[in-house]
């Protein structure tokens, strides 16, 4: 049915009517008036289960409140968003969740951004009425990425959705039944023993603290505070269109300048930008592609540099590896070469150089700790040094911790000055910079390999048919008189849609770009929490808008990867590079 011809309902919302498409529901109806009902199991786009009550609202007529967030409108309704019954009926289902709720804000990680605690302030809710009924929830704290606090749970299910229809993953789920229903991994192990990619897309959308990154904040400013050691830092493209939400600032402010300012007023040694080794990145895996195109290499080519994408192919579909490229994540990249060509290059001892990840990513925690992940160590071990060993990247912040970590020092960021990163690891160009969003990696490769096949620039530099928020997109580019099919998926559900089809021999891509959350980077499991797809496109645009602003747009013209090979990698896929920016994956096993 077309927009125009759709069909309408009229209906009363506090005395005033409106109309609205059949089918819409109480609580997008009264949106649509200026009314925000209060929800908490509710999330657009993610889950709306009915499960809380807080969107009660009461309709004339019936006998009991309405959960305004499942009942759809129909004609002639009469609603009345607030009145003594509704406000009652909201303060004691706050009270009730309160009852089991640890009384913890003071210090918990979520306090300011906790719904629970913000609706208990906006029902008046000034202390606890109920006793405890339920026995303290358990703790998992054994990953590396995400922590789980089931005392804190107010099962309102929006994880379980996320991870089961945004995800695919369906790693936790209801277990248990009455005062007893928790929220578990299967046979209530730890989550890092479970099938979870650990991509954090449970701590965006969890109303309160029951799941959060584990927060390293503390360990990072003891070390930036040891004057023995020399403490770097790096950022991922999608943290300068986050920063600054996270501090206070309108969705999609880009701070690129404050973020260096501040983070230099931390007090990390070097302020570098991961952009630098995104521009490596598709300096290799474009080369890699070539050469599988030429030499008759497992095809379609998929992208290696979303650490969730990579445990969800390890563990869903571990014969699928070979196509993965072989090139490690900036992330890993940068750590490699800060620990062996930067701290060789400045005479800085790599045992006591501690490298700082600032990554919109809780799957970047697991990546920096899997074992495989010590190249610099290695390198400098044929080199005879005998240090203990040590991981390429020491510790990896998300966006809200780094917030964390400039509140805590007191530092008024609006107001910072714009400073640049530090060389030669803080150069970078547009194509690094699109890394943030969905489809921005296969457009920063297609600028460079199409370069490099036909010796002649892309006629559009910007590659719009992989731009966009749509789950699988795809384009057909002809390169040099050969056609080349590429596609783009985000989200693991949409990754399980391609992966099927090459696992069937369906697919005619042979290159294939997929990020792990919605929107890519930008909607990453370490974003400021409770993200809607209209910030996502906020931060989408400030990316773009950098990219434009910016001299050099394609990754092979950056002047510092070029450097960079002359002085020490030598060429893409070289020796050096084999070893310190290439990695390979293996089955998962849970």
């Amino acid at each position: 049915m077309s927009k125009q011809s759709q069909a309408t309902v009229t209906l009363t919302i506090n005395e005033k009517p409106i109309t609205v498409p059949e089918g819409t529901t109480i609580l997008h109806a009264c949106q649509q008036v200026g009314i925000q009902v209060p929800t908490l199991c509710h999330l657009e786009g993610v889950c709306s289960n009915a499960s809380c009550g807080i969107c009660a609202v009461e309709v004339k007529g019936a006998k009991n409140l309405i959960r305004s967030c499942v009942q759809a409108v129909s004609p002639n309704m009469d609603i009345t968003t607030s009145n003594a019954r509704i406000i009652r009926a909201r303060r004691t289902i706050i009270e009730l969740l309160l009852a089991n709720h640890p009384n913890d804000c003071l210090s918990c990680v979520r306090s300011g951004t906790c719904e629970l605690q913000a609706l208990a302030e906006q029902m008046g809710v000034l202390s606890k009425k109920f006793p405890r009924t339920k026995k303290p929830g358990k703790q998992d704290f054994a990953g590396w990425g995400i922590m789980r606090d089931n005392d804190k749970c107010i099962l309102c299910g929006r994880c379980v959705s996320v991870c089961r229809e945004v995800q695919s993953v369906s790693a936790i789920d209801f277990a248990g039944r009455g005062i007893r229903t928790r929220i578990t991994p299967f046979l209530d192990q730890p989550l890092s023993e479970s099938s979870c990619v650990n991509c954090g897309q449970c701590t965006v959308v969890c109303p309160t603290g029951a799941l959060t990154e584990r927060d390293e904040t503390d360990q990072v400013f003891d070390a930036i505070y040891n004057k023995e050691l020399t403490v770097i830092v790096q950022t991922a493209p999608a943290i300068r269109a986050s920063i600054g939400e996270a501090l206070g600032m309108p969705a999609g402010s880009l701070v690129t300048g404050q973020m260096a300012a501040a983070l230099r007023r931390l007090g990390f040694d070097s302020v570098f930008d991961t952009q630098f080794t995104a521009d490596l990145t598709i300096m290799e895996e474009g080369s890699e592609l070539l050469q599988r195109l030429k030499n008759g290499g497992t095809l379609p080519m998929m992208t290696s540099c979303s650490p969730g994408w990579i445990s969800f192919i390890e563990t869903f579909y571990p014969k699928l590896l070979p196509h993965l490229s072989t090139c490690k994540s900036p992330q890993q990249m940068f750590g490699s070469l800060a620990k062996s060509y930067w701290a060789e290059k400045t005479g800085i001892d790599p045992s006591k150089l501690v490298v700082v990840s600032i990554m919109p990513c809780t799957a970047k925690k697991f990546e920096a700790k899997r074992p495989e992940m010590r190249d610099a160590w290695e390198w400098w071990k044929k080199k005879g040094r005998k240090d203990a060993p040590f991981f390429d990247v020491d510790f990896a912040l998300t966006t809200r911790e780094l917030a964390r970590m400039i509140r805590r020092a007191g530092i008024d960021f609006a107001h910072l000055p714009e400073e640049q990163f530090d060389d030669p690891l803080g150069r970078s160009t547009g194509a690094a910079v699109i890394f943030g969003a969905t489809g921005g990696v296969m457009e920063a490769a297609v600028r460079t390999a199409y370069e490099l096949v036909t010796g002649s620039a892309l006629p559009n530099l910007e590659l719009k048919a992989v731009r966009g928020f749509d789950g699988i997109r795809s384009a057909t580019l002809d390169v040099g008189g050969t056609p080349l099919k590429v596609g783009v998926a985000h989200t693991l559900k949409n990754a399980r849609v391609l992966l099927d089809e090459i696992a069937s021999g369906k697919s005619d891509y042979a290159f294939v770009e997929i990020m792990t959350c919605p929107g890519g980077c930008l909607g990453g499991g370490g974003q400021p929490v409770n993200p809607t797809w209209e910030k996502r496109e906020e931060r989408r645009q400030a990316i773009y808008t950098e990219d434009r602003g910016l001299p050099l747009r394609k990754s092979h013209q950056n002047p510092a990867v070029q450097d960079l090979y002359k002085e020490f990698l030598g060429e893409p896929l070289g020796h050096e590079s084999h070893h310190l920016l290439h990695t390979k994956y293996s089955a998962r096993r849970v």
